[in-house]
């Protein structure tokens, strides 16, 4: 389906979001044996058609190397049998936790003989826009089905085919467990149209996940009619602090920026304290450099062999690839100041053996994920043991950090009474 007008595109969202909207009637009533049910004959269905996913997703590279995306974004893509596994794992995972619908939040009684409950209930139909990464479209449908809710998903163009294989493995598991194939709806189509089409459906949509870059999570929040679940931009610091364990330091510099350069879990940002420089000199850099990774620094830092001088753009910047740019600070209060004008409120990490310079840290800045001697990249859902995650959230409402089948429901309040009437 190509070259959509927009009116051809409004109709498309129409029939998929009313399906989807048919399909939470079901999915709200479901047991958690029967979501549990999907979500692993889901797995089950990947594994099984592990050789038609990799053909599409070969499809999905020679598309990307095409368009000209960058190393980091093809490795983002790309898929191998280790990754297909992965999403199967995610998904088993997901299907073993609790079950987050119709937990009793709290429970109270009042004077005047009312029983109140508030108890957790499915969001209803969740829109996610995604870029690149293929293995979203398998999280964010389990993450989705495990809080009750019905998914409309739209990836990148670049990552169309091995959507659409993942999909129709998603939808055997479905199928199979007795619930609405409409459950989780991929739109079939590149065409941009789609997007604005899906970011207007009030009354079919009720909350948008943008997962992708700077450009895309901007469209979507300025555009969107409906509530949206977003963060703009991972751009994430580590700080080795004068009091930091050298060895562990070095570990985890060259993780946070080295182990997949693509991820918003990536470190983008390098501080260090200028007593950690006084007694270690230029490790850190070194190993970043010896790990290939291009260093955008200043003062000090960009006198170091191989270095280059820093624009002032660099900091506050997601490269999403492997470089870094790296600054000497005057203590932790130098690096919460720095990251405090510079960060986007993902996830920070300070490296220290000082419980005190750890508990500023943690309690002067207000990122959605902050860590103490640990890689920036586990700012991840399935770290953090949801299973997966359909985004890291950097906002302050409803949902914040990796969200997980948890944060995708509401609540309800449950009142009883006994022929209680107000005076």
């Amino acid at each position: 389906m190509k070259d959509l007008t927009q009116n051809d595109a409004d109709a498309l969202i129409a029939s998929l979001g009313a399906k989807a909207r048919e399909a939470t009637v079901s999915l709200a009533q479901a047991s958690a044996e029967r979501k549990h049910a999907a979500l692993i004959g889901a797995a089950e269905a990947l594994l099984a058609t592990t050789d038609d996913i990799l053909a599409a997703n070969a499809e999905d590279m020679a598309f990307g190397v095409q368009k000209g995306l960058s190393p980091a974004m093809l490795d983002r893509l790309r898929l191998d049998g280790a990754r297909v596994r992965a999403m199967a794992d995610g998904l088993r995972t997901v299907a073993e936790q609790p079950d987050p619908v119709g937990r009793v939040l709290a429970e109270w009684d009042r004077p005047n003989g009312l029983n109140i409950r508030r108890v957790a209930t499915p969001l209803g139909v969740i829109g996610v826009i995604y870029e690149s990464r293929p293995n979203v479209t398998a999280d964010a449908a389990a993450l989705a089905i495990k809080a009750g809710n019905a998914v409309i998903l739209r990836g990148g163009s670049e990552s169309l085919h091995s959507s659409a294989a993942i999909h129709r493995a998603l939808v055997k598991g479905l199928v199979q467990a007795g619930l609405p194939e409409a459950s989780v709806q991929l739109v079939p189509t590149r065409d941009r149209a789609a997007v604005a089409a899906l970011l207007r459906a009030q009354g079919l949509v009720d909350v948008i996940i943008p997962r992708g870059g700077k450009g895309l999570v901007g469209l979507v929040q300025r555009e969107a009619r409906v509530p949206v679940f977003a963060h703009l931009e991972g751009i994430c610091h580590v700080y080795a602090d004068g009091d930091a364990d050298l060895d562990k330091a070095r570990r985890v510099v060259v993780n946070a920026k080295a182990r997949r350069t693509g991820i918003c879990g990536a470190a983008e940002c390098l501080l260090i304290d200028r007593a950690f420089y006084d007694k270690h000199g230029a490790v850190l850099i070194q190993d970043l450099m010896d790990a290939g990774i291009e260093i955008r620094a200043e003062g000090d830092l960009a006198e170091i062999p191989g270095a280059t001088l820093a624009e002032s753009s660099d900091f506050g910047q997601e490269f999403l690839d492997r470089i870094i740019a790296a600054k000497l600070v005057d203590g932790v209060g130098g690096a919460i100041e720095h990251i405090r004008r510079h960060g986007s409120g993902h996830t920070e990490a300070i490296l220290t053996e000082n419980d005190a310079t750890a508990a500023r840290f943690f309690n002067e800045l207000d990122s959605a994920i902050l860590m103490r001697n640990a890689s920036t990249q586990f700012a991840d859902g399935g770290e953090f043991g949801m299973g997966a995650e359909i985004g890291i959230a950097t906002g302050k409402m409803h949902a914040r950090g990796p969200v997980g089948a948890e944060q995708l429901t509401s609540f309800k309040y449950l009142v009883t009474g006994d022929g209680t009437i107000r005076p």
